[in-house]
């Protein structure tokens, strides 16, 4: 079969992507589309090229022979057709840190600048963290992120612009035969004498810990010591279920097996989630990302704080900035 005249560079993202990760979901998560999309696009490709790329059992996606071979060639035209564009002054995708997939609201806010911006790429990423994510940025391998702000090293926040979001709510996960898991809500108090994770240890989220010791501090609730860094949700999940550990959260945190969340109240903790892009930076799909959050925002009342809400002063003084 004649290789094809053209190749769609959407096509060979696809295939990029899942080489990447070997699993349609993640692959599809990462991109931003429907997993039967991203599958109708990877058997084009294999149409067009006369190739099968992958091996796709119930267990486990591989790639083939020809898939190896394609691979780096693959990346090579998507780096030259980024670097392309750049030199024309034509605009690269807005690569979008999320923090983790399953997070409702950066989700939501880069699903509405996708659907505000249909011009634009704008393409997710998963630093897991806004302290992860902030070197990055600054690096200029990232554009923009999500995340508490306040909780950056001062030599990172100099380099940055931030924009408030939302006051989230916060929440303990919790496994579903623990005693507090009958109620409805947790009160703080109910809390003391607990040891409950949160992500201590883990290099991209010190801004998340260091809210945890703020909001624990003098009423008696241990922070669960340094674990090895589990990587993935799979992963995460197990050691999870296996340590026991109340696990702090927010309100939109997704669901895990064999695992209650309940919002915190008594008073309400707030998450104070802005979004986070590098000092200076200029892209067109920026100005829509930043409207997107605005216009969530508004909607939503993600910036009304709640009058028994609890929020360090350095958070409020930063969520009030802008």
């Amino acid at each position: 079969m004649p290789a094809p005249a053209h190749l769609e560079p959407r096509l060979l993202r696809a295939f990029v992507t899942v080489a990447e990760e070997l699993h349609f979901t993640r692959a599809a998560t990462r991109l931003y589309v429907a997993q039967q999309a991203l599958s109708r696009d990877v058997r084009r490709l294999e149409r067009e090229l006369g190739s099968e790329l992958f091996v796709r059992t119930t267990r486990q996606v591989t790639l083939t022979a020809d898939g190896e071979r394609l691979l780096p060639y693959a990346r090579a035209v998507l780096q030259a057709q980024d670097d392309l564009l750049a030199a024309a002054g034509q605009a690269r995708p807005l690569l979008v840190d999320l923090n983790s997939p399953g997070l409702e609201t950066p989700r939501r806010v880069l699903h509405r600048a996708r659907e505000l911006a249909p011009g634009h790429e704008l393409m997710a990423r998963y630093e897991s963290g806004l302290t992860g994510a902030a070197g990055e940025l600054l690096a200029g391998r990232l554009d923009a992120s999500f995340g508490r702000f306040a909780g950056l090293a001062p030599a990172l926040r100099a380099g940055l612009d931030q924009q408030p979001v939302r006051y989230e709510p916060m929440a303990v996960v919790l496994p579903e035969d623990h005693p507090l898991a009958a109620l409805e809500e947790v009160p703080l108090a109910a809390l003391a004498g607990e040891t409950v994770y949160a992500g201590a240890g883990n290099p991209r989220t010190p801004e998340w810990t260091d809210l945890a010791r703020l909001l624990f501090d003098g009423r008696g609730i241990a922070l669960a010591p340094p674990a090895p860094l589990a990587v993935g949700e799979e992963e995460f999940q197990r050691v999870m279920a296996r340590t026991r550990c109340p696990i702090l959260a927010v309100v939109d945190f997704p669901p895990m097996p064999s695992t209650v969340l309940r919002p915190l109240v008594e008073p309400v903790p707030l998450s104070p989630v802005s979004l986070v892009w590098r000092k200076g930076l200029i892209h067109p799909a920026l100005d829509e990302l930043r409207g997107s959050a605005a216009a969530v925002a508004a909607e939503e009342g993600w910036l009304r704080r709640p009058a028994r809400g609890w929020l360090p002063a350095p958070d409020a003084a930063v969520m009030a900035a802008s």
